[in-house]
């Protein structure tokens, strides 16, 4: 898990809340208007609120709840993102093991918690995306690394024309997996994560896996790890 540093920044983190029901929204808003690094600007109900409030208060990082009524969390992401990408997204949720999370990746979040995450994973997970950096929770990363999480599918758009499984191999690379594990995890020889990695990295015209992981937070493919 990435160990945030609050004092990097030099003012409070900017959050709304976007979560339907009230006893939790209302719940993280007070417990987020305690910490010093963080400042509550606004909450939504549903994802039709979140986008609007959102847009109006332009906060530095939203936590949201993927399942809301009228426009879906991942929904609500891409229509904020494409008004203004620079807004950074951290997923509350209780469902790990559903499309929506791989879909929450790929519009832009750069963190996932499940509710059972505690007040200083989450503070921690908001100020690292302020900071432009990823956390993802030990339920989810475990979700993530047993493909509990859907994988990608040939369907959704994928730049560059890296294939679903490219995808899969550059999110355990953003994850820190070595090729060895990235083997034991896929389920494939050691030589066939070395092709992957260099497909990946003609593809996407990088030279290293620094920039590797760097080019997958840009195109929204993972949330894992230090960019």
């Amino acid at each position: 898990m990435t160990t945030t540093d609050p004092s990097r920044r030099r003012s409070p983190v900017r959050v709304v809340v976007a979560d339907d029901h009230p006893v939790v929204r209302d719940g993280l808003a007070v417990l987020l208007g305690l910490q010093p690094d963080i400042v509550v600007v606004g909450q939504a109900a549903d994802g039709e609120e979140a986008v609007s409030v959102v847009l109006d208060a332009r906060p530095d990082v939203v936590l949201i709840d993927l399942r809301m009524p009228l426009l879906s969390g991942v929904g609500a992401i891409r229509r904020i993102r494409a008004v203004d990408p620079g807004i950074r997204f951290v997923v509350l949720t209780t469902y790990v093991d559903d499309a929506e999370v791989t879909e929450a990746f790929r519009a832009g979040a750069l963190g996932f918690l499940t509710k059972d995450a505690g007040r200083q994973e989450i503070c921690e997970a908001l100020v690292a995306a302020a900071e432009g950096r990823g956390l993802v929770s030990r339920g989810a990363q475990h979700a993530l690394d047993t493909g509990q999480a859907a994988p990608v599918t040939a369907e959704q758009e994928i730049p560059d024309g890296l294939t679903p499984r490219e995808c899969d191999v550059l999110r355990l690379i953003a994850a820190g997996r070595s090729n060895r594990e990235m083997m034991e995890l896929l389920q494939v020889s050691e030589a066939t994560v070395k092709t992957h990695i260099n497909r990946i990295f003609a593809k996407a015209q990088v030279r290293d896996r620094a920039q590797a992981v760097r080019y997958a937070y840009r195109n929204g493919l993972a949330s894992i790890g230090d960019s």
